[in-house]
């Protein structure tokens, strides 16, 4: 690679090896036999734009990332048995417990009920299958910040029970309405272990 005798060239310092943590999440991409119906679905939850479908390959965003989710279509893909590896899940963070119930509220309408709503302690978090059964998880922070949510992660309630407690959205979107404070909402109800969930079942 040359360069010309009027431009001044200083060498950088030696890339070493260090640790970095990479700056944020870019985008996940899901193969589909099922591409209409998991675009249709993701397009849906997500409140998602369409960037880009050639009915091969599609992209979509919710936010100001050019995308967020890829689906590619692939025909004659075989659902995965429970028995298989992969990806269990894939989880989307709101800002508010009136955010998370008002989405809940509006796929309820549109005949989209989640699989497993579930108080972790750290979260409250709502459970979803799209089309192909892969599992997306909805959910809001229960601690006001960051250091208390790490906190509840060595706490004995949390090292007794990792899993967390299931709920009936229902009931949580009745008690917000009539005006239980929030923070005793987001608090997790006594109750015994609820087993990890299989994304395949």
């Amino acid at each position: 690679m040359g360069t010309s005798a009027s431009t001044a060239v200083e060498p950088r310092r030696p890339i070493e090896p260090e640790a970095i943590v990479p700056d944020g999440f870019a985008h996940f991409v899901l193969r589909t036999s099922n591409f209409e119906g998991m675009r249709h679905w993701y397009q849906t939850v997500l409140s998602a734009e369409l960037v880009h479908d050639n009915g091969q390959l599609c992209f979509m965003t919710y936010d100001d990332e050019h995308h967020r989710l890829a689906l590619v279509n692939v025909p004659g893909l075989h659902a995965p048995d429970a028995g298989s590896w992969g990806l269990a899940h894939v989880a989307y963070s709101y800002k508010t417990l009136r955010q998370l119930l008002s989405t809940y509220v509006r796929l309820r309408d549109r005949g989209i009920l989640p699989v497993r709503p579930i108080n972790h302690g750290p979260t409250v978090s709502l459970y979803y299958k799209d089309p192909d059964g892969n599992a997306v998880e909805f959910q809001v922070d229960a601690f006001s910040t960051k250091a208390e949510a790490a906190g509840y992660f060595k706490s004995a309630e949390f090292k007794e029970n990792p899993i967390g407690v299931l709920i009936d959205p229902e009931e949580l979107l009745r008690a917000y309405e009539s005006g239980v404070p929030e923070k005793e909402l987001m608090r997790r109800p006594k109750g015994t272990a609820e087993r990890p969930m299989n994304a395949r079942s």
